[in-house]
Order: C-alpha cells, then structure tokens, then sequence
C-alpha cells in the first residue's frame, strides 16, 4: 500500500491508511515510546553504487523523518569490511541520497567512527563469560555450526575462561594472529532452532588497510555485531531493514540486552525486485568487470547513477517508490510501472523538441532558396509557464524516413506521393517527386508548400490526417542517439538453462546508436541531464559525452505507456470475469 503522512488533511477527509511501518511509528509516537522520537538511519554498505531497491530503503527511511514531527534520519557507513570498500563508493552514495532530495544534515556516520566503542562491548562480554575467541578454522565453524534440522557443536574452545579469551583478543587486535586463525564468538545456544544464534562471529581477524582507519585495526566486527551497536549509539528508534534480517533480530536483540544499552526497534520490509533486472550488487559488478555494461553509471544498469544518467528524474523515483508501497511479503514489480511514474512525470516537466533519428531529405521546391522563416513552437503543452521558442524553417528540412512510404498501405497517414501533410509548426506540404540512386534507394523529396498554412492551419479549412516533426536542414544540430533497451530479456534473469548463469539473458540488443541525426538549434547550449520529449518518438536526456561538436542524447522511455495499457487489459478481463459469474448465476436460477 502507499504511503502517507501522519496528518489529517485540512478537508477533514480521512487520511489514507499508514503502511505497516508507519502504523508501528504511530502507535510509539502515541504510547510516548522513545520519548516521543521518531530517529531512523540509511546504513548502506560502501562496497558498491546504490541501485534502485536502495532508493526504496533511502525514500523510506528519510520519507518516515520528514513526515513526524521533529524526526530525523541519519545517513551511516557500515564499513566494517575494508576488502570490499572504498572511498569511491562512499562519494557516489553521498551523491545518490543528495540528488534524490534527502538531506542527512549534520548526521553523516560510518561504522568505523564506533570501532573503539564496540571492541570495549566486545570486552564486556568476555569478561561476563558471553563471548570467548575460537580457533576453529571457518571450515570448521560451519561445519559444528550444524543444519535447520540437527542442531550444532560446540567449539571445544567455547569454555575458555575469560581471562584467557581477553588476553587473545588483545593479541588478536594487535596483530599477532594470521587471517583465519582466530575468531571472537558470542556464546549463546548451538541447539537454538535459529542457526543465527548458534555462537555467531562478533570478530575476524583481518590484516587489511581500511579506506578511513587505514592499519589501525587488525581484527574488524561482523555486521551483526556491528549493526545494532551503530544503532544504539546513534539513538536510533526505528531500525528499519529489508525481509532477510528477520531472523536475525533474535541476534540484533540478543547483543543490545546483554550489554543494557539504549535497544532500538528492527522492523523488517520486503525489499524491491524489478523484471528484467538484477539487483544483487554482486551481479551488477560483474556486469561492470566483463565488460557488459559500460561501468556502474551505464544507462542500462538498475544503479541511480546509471538511471539519472538515463534521464530518470528524482521525482519520479521517489513517486514509484511511494506508488509500490511498503509491504511484509516478496514480490516482484513490473518495469512498466516504474515507467509509467516515469512519463508521467517527464510529460509534465520536459520540453518539447523536434528531432530526426534517421533522417531523409526533403526539398521544398518552391520555396526561396535564400531565405529561411522562424516559427513559433510550443515547449510543454503541460505547463503554461514554459512558453514558446523560435523554430528555423528552409527550403531543404529533414523527416524521418519511416514518415514517407512510396507505395503506402491503406492506414498509412503520412507522406507519400501525391499526398498532402503538416508539418508541426509550419505549413502543409505535398510530395511532387521522389529521388532515387543508381541503387534505386531514395535519397531525397520534392515537395511544394502552402504558404497559407503557416503554423500548420488552412484558411480554407482543408484537414489533413498526417502531422510530421522535421529539422531545417541548414540550421539543425549533428547528434548521436543511444536507444537503450532492457538489458535482460527475461522477466527473470536468473531463469537459465542448466550449465547458464544470468548473464546468457543479457539482450544483445539493449543498445542500438545511431549517428547522423538531427536536431533542432535550440539544443546547442544543452547540458548534461536535460530531459526533453523529442516529439512523437520519446522522451531523451543529453548525455556526459555530447560535446559542442556531437550532441549525444540518451533515450530514456518510450512514449507508449504499456503499464496503462495493462491495468486497461486487468481492468477489461475483470469485468469479462465478472459478466461470466453473473451468467453463470443466471442459468442456475
């Protein structure tokens, strides 16, 4: 279900119903719990870009602080695995969260700012005989760890006395001990049902240089250990996570009551999956590794840099994220409906150009070669303010070639010869003559203009059925157009054949440039990250690489809406449903 914020609208109507996250954070505010506070925390990993199911978990947790009166979220670096990290992603996170519209304020975190605080924890525990160091090796801790069904081993070093334990430790941290050698362990239940509490691991040794702490540490925390204490410290109130922590609260409780510390609330969420997408962080860098995708940012990839380079607004992502909802169970979300969030917002915000894909020439027989007109042209329909621009119009004009047909069939209402059609902003025009090569392809039109149709109407109120885009030929721009499509070509990329991984699905065709198109004049100062709607082909954000010389544009969504058509095909087999039942009740009667 949406969400919603926590207030009665001005109307008196009644306010929609809260998610069930939303609904827990009510009932704290309204119990008095955590002194009325409401505190959340976006914790990602700097192990990779954040794609879009992270955007749900960003819009989530900053969309809870800003809809409860004095909430906050902080923005928080769990780096507690120096292999994986690097400060590279922690620039690109910070990035994602701004452009989104979150603002974290004075409350940027990493994990690796409690270190010191939670090796002391972990030295309480000890010294309570709550935790002890292992030598068994990780082949070994998995295999006395046992199965769902049988339960676990103990360690024949889990009676170590904690004095002992805390003299390895020590040793542990500065150095002494090879990777793999040595481990802390909370000692908790090996028969407990739940394998998360068979004497998990609070600390590996580990001789790696961290991205922040650089050889500080030798030994660095498991998420487990390291989540909730990041959590308590901050005093946060609602830590709010995906569907697979569940059975790791146990754990999550287990640490924060052992220690008497400030215990903050986890409530877990089911996290987003997309068709034809990926969303596993592990998958998406080797899309970048093998040279699948043209790096994180590639405008086919799910990441957030990979969608605003794309031409994805932060809009839409956070109307999509707002639109799915926050549920309990797994699920799997059309594309079409991020789309759909997609285009609506993009009709509303983007202006308006004429662009030519694949461009034919077309000559204007009549019309004096010297001169040329400007045109007025709208730039958004779907906003007032947006006002007009100046279109330059000549003798010789381009027009897409599938606008022109020599022999049409009977529901082609374009050009073809002997036939009249507008063209957007500009005159009626009539095919007199075609222009072929030695080869018999065409090359060029003759065509004759109306000068009594400018701005595309007749005096004499003649209709036309075909209305074309088109660029002066001597005034357009050079550009290279890269159409994207989905890089997978099932549903689910994961469905291979045996022998296959996910990437036999990747789309050999997810990307077609075309080079040679053209665009109008009013392009020329574009920047980066611009959105426009080329009318009548699609919406097209101009890319990094354009330059002065060679425009580069990215399509980012058709116009045909195919989430709209779907709910309208639902809608209609519902209904046929319906009268079949009713049938059904009427031969029984």
């Amino acid at each position: 279900m949406a969400e919603s914020k926590n207030t009665t609208p001005e109307n008196g109507e009644e306010p929609k119903r809260l998610d069930f996250v939303r609904t827990i954070i009510k009932e704290d505010l309204q119990a008095g719990k955590n002194d009325s506070r409401v505190h959340t925390r976006f914790p990602p990993e700097p192990n990779g870009y954040l794609h879009i199911g992270h955007a749900k978990s960003i819009c989530l947790n900053f969309g809870i602080a800003s809809e409860f009166p004095g909430g906050k979220c902080n923005l928080r670096f769990d780096d507690t695995n120096p292999i994986k990290e690097e400060a590279e992603y922690v620039n690109s996170i910070m990035e994602d969260v701004k452009w989104l519209g979150w603002d974290w304020e004075d409350r940027l975190y990493f994990a690796s700012d409690y270190f010191e605080q939670m090796y002391q924890y972990a030295v309480e525990l000890v010294k309570k005989g709550k935790a002890y160091v292992d030598d068994l090796t990780p082949e070994q801790i998995r295999e006395y760890r046992g199965t769902l069904t049988e339960p676990g081993k103990e360690s024949p070093y889990r009676d170590r006395t904690p004095e002992e334990s805390l003299d390895l430790l020590e040793r542990m941290r500065k150095g002494e001990f090879p990777d793999g050698t040595k481990v802390l362990r909370a000692k908790i239940d090996m028969s407990s049902p739940n394998l998360n509490m068979r004497d998990p691991v609070m600390y590996r040794v580990l001789h790696a240089t961290h991205h922040r702490t650089g050889d500080k540490w030798c030994i660095y925390p498991m998420y487990d250990w390291a989540h909730g204490i990041e959590d308590s410290v901050e005093g946060i109130t609602h830590s709010i996570c995906t569907l697979e922590f569940e059975n790791h609260r146990p754990l999550y409780d287990w640490f924060l009551d052992e220690l008497g510390v400030h215990h903050p609330q986890q409530i877990e969420f089911a996290r987003l999956n997309l068709t034809n997408t990926v969303m596993s962080k592990r998958k998406l860098l080797r899309l970048v590794q093998e040279g699948h995708v043209d790096g994180w940012d590639d405008p086919r990839m799910p990441t957030i840099s990979g969608l605003r380079r794309r031409g994805y607004s932060p809009a839409a992502i956070r109307k999509f994220c707002k639109t799915i909802g926050v549920n309990k169970f797994n699920s799997t979300i059309d594309l079409a409906l991020l789309e759909h969030c997609l285009r609506e917002d993009l009709n509303e915000h983007s202006n308006r150009v004429m662009a030519v894909l694949d461009p034919l020439k077309v000559v204007i027989t009549n019309y004096p070669e010297d001169e040329f007109d400007e045109l007025d042209a709208i730039n958004n329909p779907q906003d007032p303010d947006a006002g007009m621009r100046k279109v330059p119009f000549s003798r010789e004009i381009y027009i897409e070639r599938g606008d022109f047909m020599e022999e049409p069939p009977k529901k082609f209402f374009r050009l073809a010869p002997g036939r009249e059609v507008r063209l957007r902003y500009a005159y009626f025009i009539t095919c007199q003559d075609v222009v072929k090569d030695n080869e018999g392809n065409i090359v060029e039109l003759h065509c004759t203009y109306d000068p009594a149709t400018r701005g595309g109407d007749a005096p004499d109120g003649r209709k036309v059925k075909g209305t074309l885009h088109w660029v002066s030929a001597k005034h357009g721009l050079d550009a290279q157009v890269r159409l994207y499509e989905n890089l997978f070509n099932k549903e689910n990329p994961d469905d291979t054949e045996e022998g296959q991984d996910f990437t036999a699905n990747i789309n050999p065709d997810s990307l077609e440039v075309r080079t040679g198109c053209k665009v109008e004049p009013h392009l020329a100062d574009v920047k980066p990250e611009q959105r426009f709607q080329f009318e009548r082909i699609g919406y097209f954000c101009a890319d990094k690489d354009g330059t002065k010389d060679r425009l580069v544009f990215n399509r980012t969504v058709g116009l045909r809406d195919t989430w709209a058509k779907k709910q309208k095909q639902a809608q209609k087999q519902a209904q046929n449903r319906k009268k079949q039942q009713q049938q059904k009740k009427k031969k029984k009667k």
